[in-house]
């Protein structure tokens, strides 16, 4: 079975056992949660499309955990004037592990 899920104002193509890294989202770790915002799924050879969402498709997943991403360096520079600005960012993410995809 497979889908496409959004969390975050981003999509997820998803199967059963996948993991996902997403946005940071507010939920314990080693908790459930349940998305309700599929936009397609695939069951063999039945095709599910939603309008926007399909109605009662559900897809499951554990919170597996939080973490930061690789540092980014963001290098300013300006000819001329001698301005010059190093900065550096994290960002934060969640770790999901799909469980069940109901259709």
């Amino acid at each position: 079975m497979y889908a496409i899920i959004e969390i975050g104002g981003r999509q997820y193509n998803v199967e059963k056992g996948s993991r996902l890294r997403c946005e940071k989202l507010d939920q314990a770790a080693n908790s459930t949660m349940a998305i309700d915002k599929v936009l397609f799924v695939k069951n063999g050879e039945t095709v599910q499309i939603g309008a926007p969402y399909v109605k009662g498709a559900q897809v499951k997943a554990k919170v597996v955990g939080h973490a930061r991403g690789k540092k980014i360096t963001v290098l300013k520079y300006k000819s001329k004037v001698n301005y010059r600005r190093k900065l550096g960012h994290r960002q934060h993410y969640t770790s999901l592990l799909i469980e069940e995809i109901k259709g």
